[in-house]
């Protein structure tokens, strides 16, 4: 399922190149699917953007999390997979920003993460990571 989530992601966000080589679209955002379904962080410091910002809504509180602190708690759980279906689709793109949700199914719920994607002038990185369950 995995696969074909990339594939979809592939085909979904169209891979702008730059002068930075692999920062596109498509690379931030299969980078973010691998370090949060398999817990792979390769790459993932480089996508994110020095100021990126993540939020989760937990019933009526919002928590917040910067760069250094998503970091910090992805590398003490790295290679864990989670047991999920992932789907993607792009809620908005163009030249300079795209916004591509990412489901994560479970079982008994499901994470919806909002990811923002910006064209920084050194590549696209992902400047905002909004993420709801139901």
């Amino acid at each position: 399922m995995l696969g074909l989530a990339m594939i979809v992601v592939c085909g979904a966000v169209k891979a702008n190149t730059n002068d930075n080589g692999d920062l596109t679209k498509t690379h931030a955002i299969n980078t973010y699917v691998a370090a949060m379904t398999q817990g792979k962080l390769n790459g993932l410091n480089d996508v994110l953007d020095k100021s990126a910002a993540f939020s989760m809504v937990r019933g009526k509180k919002v928590l917040s999390f910067d760069k250094k602190q998503m970091l910090d708690y992805l590398q003490a759980n790295k290679n864990t997979e989670q047991v999920c279906t992932t789907s993607t689709s792009v809620v908005q793109n163009d030249t300079n920003i795209a916004i591509v949700k990412v489901d994560m199914k479970y079982d008994n719920f499901t994470r919806s993460n909002y990811i923002t994607i910006a064209n920084t002038g050194s590549g696209w990185k992902i400047t905002n990571v909004y993420s709801v369950f139901s």
